[in-house]
């Protein structure tokens, strides 16, 4: 029940996790400082007026709170983690201001090292396949990818860790609200495979405010942070700098200097970020916790995807670029006379393979076989 007091305190405006500390520490608990009288908690010296005022109005209106979250909990399947407990990540104890209990649907990564992934909503072809296949390696040798569950590279990153491994998705919003709405199913896998988490209470709308501080907790949990594509301003960037803040590893993919969401990811490799072109520069960082895995085994899964394309997938694969969307006329044209007669119903043979992606264009672009990143 502890954490359930914990969790009513942490719903205070302007209560965060240090004044929390210092109160449970001064009363013996988070109950006990939850019932404390308005003098002794003044004499702690610890709450201004303000939030003492809204820690008393909120005792005034829902003196049962504690009570009502439990049960409200324990209907939605919520789980909660304290800062004291076994399964709260262990890094996240490190940073400024760690959040006094976590509010969870699924299954915590435990001491599976974690490695953050972020950035923009508004992702290309390329960030895409260079997304899911980093996150999807990264997955496969036993790290857990953190990111945001927003659209663009957040899903990305998610689904590709999901792929091959477990993946959590913080929230800025409590974690029964599914935002966005468009990646519910998305959260649900998660919850099933991973764990979605927050520090907001159940029910919590996702407001502008909350998501600065919902970027220091994926940063917080992980070893690194890499940044797929971001703007010159972008929450990405926030990110990265809260994980510079705390010590941690900053990890960059470069794009194209014309491109306006690279220009953050371009300007972090000048500032000293760790540039990445596969996945082996993230993991070498970290060998103590990698996961073996064996040469023969990819080498089989290569030939066995190989072994299934036919002569006509593989020269409309020849055409098609990781970054560069093709229409099918263009296809058809860069193929020189070749056997296009039956072109869009090969491509849609490839999408079926998962070798070619389209976008709402109908453009295509190949995706990234597993290994090459």
């Amino acid at each position: 029940m502890e954490k359930f007091f914990l969790a009513a305190l942490q719903g205070i405006d302007g209560l965060g996790g240090i004044r929390i500390r210092r109160l449970t520490d001064y009363f013996g608990s988070a109950a006990e400082a939850w019932r404390a009288d308005r003098g002794d908690i003044a004499a702690a010296g610890i709450l201004d007026g303000g939030v003492l005022e809204n820690l008393l109005h909120a005792r005034r209106e829902r003196p049962d709170w504690p009570d009502r979250l439990q049960e409200e909990c324990s209907r939605k399947g919520i789980s909660l983690c304290s800062r004291d407990e076994e399964g709260y990540p262990e890094l996240l104890k490190e940073i400024h201001n760690p959040p006094a209990v976590l509010f969870f649907r699924g299954t915590l990564a435990g001491a599976r090292p974690r490695l953050a992934m972020v950035g923009s909503r508004r992702v290309s072809a390329y960030g895409r396949n260079v997304a899911e296949s980093l996150g999807r390696a990264l997955a496969g040798h036993g790290f857990a990818v953190v990111s945001g569950a927003a659209l663009g590279v957040d899903t990305c990153s998610h689904q590709g860790a999901l792929a091959k491994g477990v993946t959590e998705a913080v929230l800025g919003c409590g974690v029964d609200v599914a935002y966005p709405p468009a990646n519910g199913r998305l959260l649900a896998e998660i919850a099933e495979k991973g764990a979605v988490l927050s520090e907001y209470l159940p029910g919590t709308k996702p407001l502008a405010a909350n998501f600065p501080a919902r970027n220091r907790i994926i940063s917080g949990m992980s070893l690194g942070t890499i940044v797929v594509e971001a703007a010159r301003r972008s929450g990405s960037l926030i990110t990265a700098e809260m994980a510079i803040s705390e010590g941690r590893d900053v990890f960059a993919v470069p794009g194209s200097i014309f491109s306006p969401v690279s220009m953050g990811c371009n300007r972090l490799i000048q500032q000293g970020a760790k540039l990445v072109i596969d996945s082996c520069d993230i993991i070498e960082e970290y060998p103590e916790f990698v996961k073996k895995r064996g040469k023969q085994k990819n080498n089989d899964e290569k030939n066995k995807t190989h072994a299934i394309i036919t002569k006509t997938e593989e020269e409309i694969l020849r055409v098609l670029s990781y970054d560069d969307p093709l229409s099918i006329d263009e296809v058809i044209y860069r193929l020189h006379g070749g056997d296009v007669a039956n072109a869009a119903f090969v491509l849609l043979q490839l999408e079926f393979k998962g070798l070619v992606r389209s976008d709402d264009l109908h453009r295509y672009v190949r995706t990234v076989k597993e290994g090459v990143l």
